[in-house]
């Protein structure tokens, strides 16, 4: 008998996880199922739209894909379409590859202000996320203030100060440009509750914020120590050296050179949004970093400003038909393990951290934890022709992978010169093109 298994979610963890499966049992069977017509997840909607070759993990995604062995279908949502349980009873395994889209709280005062957004549903707003695109942000201000110092931050402040010609071959979608562009965006402060040595963000994103063209770096020497200290991993070490050093580029320059800054802010953490309805400050503590941890001094200062972007950490949802830890935002389980025959990898597994290849062990691991439990026998279940005749029954059509290219060939061809594609946001827009094609015959 053939092992039937169904991965939820088709980005990053599942994608992994697929073709994790394929190498270690060549008979099996996969289904990967997202809710949205589109593959690719994380890849599509978080990386920023100017980091095109962060995107060419794409290319293996899709030759997993296309294994004969594999079917995608799209705009599924399991626990609208089918249950998690009806899934279930319909493979010999399914694999949670679900994610966090969501948005971490700050958990102060006066987040709940018009003004005051998450950089989940930020980024998702410009990379053209289905469930984002009206939630379109007022960037009429000068001042806009980003909590938090990873990459996420960095993205967010690199696109918001980029100019129209270094966006130009981007995947950036019109609605997004053209309020992003159109800002009188000056100043933009990058705060982070502890210390350069302890910031999250990688040397390459950096390096980056020095070669804009109208924006420039500030920083504070004073906030920038002598040398790293304390115990660490030698590539730890190495890391943060070579971020002090960029850092230190950064406090030699000046704040007229250009018409646009990026300030980075250490030894602050948010204690209050300020204002009526609208934000108009944020207040900080002054901090300093004791045993790894940010300890606040009494001290406090305001930072005027008419946006707030909260890039403080992403944040799961529950699973109806799986267990879920709401204090740390995971489904329960016990190092994948979720319950017989399911499964859960990447973030709903262990939480938001790392970077794309940090899913890869992941599916490495829920490849073997199949196998081990199950074997490569298998146990018997009917797998997609149960779920195709369940969704016909319903009424439900599906994006297969076929059809998924057609999208991904129209996008393509809509860009303008130079830009990898146009991407498409809506699901009727998504599903007129295949629509249309067919009525071309």
């Amino acid at each position: 008998m053939t092992l039937k298994v169904a991965i939820v979610g088709s980005g990053p963890a599942g994608f992994y996880t697929a073709d994790a499966l394929l190498k270690a049992d060549p008979a099996c069977q996969i289904d990967i199922i997202d809710r949205l017509p589109t593959p690719y997840g994380l890849i599509r909607f978080g990386v920023a739209p100017d980091h095109e070759k962060t995107k060419n993990v794409m290319r293996g995604f899709a030759r997993t894909a296309s294994n004969e062995r594999v079917n995608f279908y799209g705009d599924v949502d399991i626990g609208e379409a089918l249950s998690l349980d009806e899934l279930r009873e319909m493979y010999d395994a399914v694999v949670l590859a679900v994610g966090a889209a969501h948005d971490r709280k700050l958990g102060i005062p006066g987040e709940e202000k018009a003004g005051v957004v998450g950089s989940a549903s930020f980024v998702n707003w410009y990379n053209a996320h289905p469930d984002f695109v009206d939630r379109t942000p007022d960037l009429d201000t000068s001042s806009v203030v980003i909590i938090g110092a990873g990459n996420v931050a960095i993205d967010v402040a690199r696109v918001l100060v980029k100019t129209p010609a270094e966006m130009a071959a981007t995947d950036l979608p019109d609605y997004a440009a053209e309020p992003i562009h159109g800002a009188p965006i000056s100043d933009v402060y990058m705060v982070a509750r502890r210390g350069p040595v302890e910031a999250k963000f990688t040397n390459v994103e950096l390096r980056e914020m020095g070669h804009l063209e109208q924006c420039v770096p500030q920083v504070s020497a004073a906030d920038l120590p002598d040398e790293v200290t304390g115990e660490m991993s030698d590539r730890d070490r190495r890391v943060r050296e070579k971020n002090l050093g960029t850092l230190r580029t950064f406090a030699d320059r000046e704040a007229d050179e250009m018409p646009k800054r990026v300030h980075f802010v250490f030894f602050a953490s948010p204690v209050e949004i300020l204002g009526g309805e609208r934000v108009e400050a944020v207040r900080f503590e002054r901090t300093r970093v004791e045993n790894g941890r940010a300890v606040g001094t009494g001290e406090h200062f305001e930072i005027a400003c008419g946006l707030v972007v909260a890039a403080v950490g992403y944040l799961s949802m529950p699973v109806d038909g799986a267990p879920f830890d709401h204090k740390w935002g995971v489904v329960v389980n016990d190092a994948g393990r979720v319950g017989p025959g399911l499964y859960a990898v990447g973030w709903i597994k262990r939480g938001p951290t790392g970077v794309i290849g940090t899913n890869k062990p992941d599916g490495r691991d829920a490849a073997q934890q199949i196998l081990d439990d199950l074997g490569a026998a298998g146990g018997g279940k009917p797998g997609r022709e149960a779920l195709e005749a369940l969704l016909r029954t319903r009424g439900r059509r599906w994006v297969d992978l076929d059809d998924w290219r057609r999208i991904e060939a129209a996008e393509i061809d809509a860009a303008a010169e130079g830009a990898p594609r146009k991407k498409l946001y809506r699901r009727e827009d998504f599903l007129a093109v295949l629509d249309e094609q067919r009525a071309a015959g």
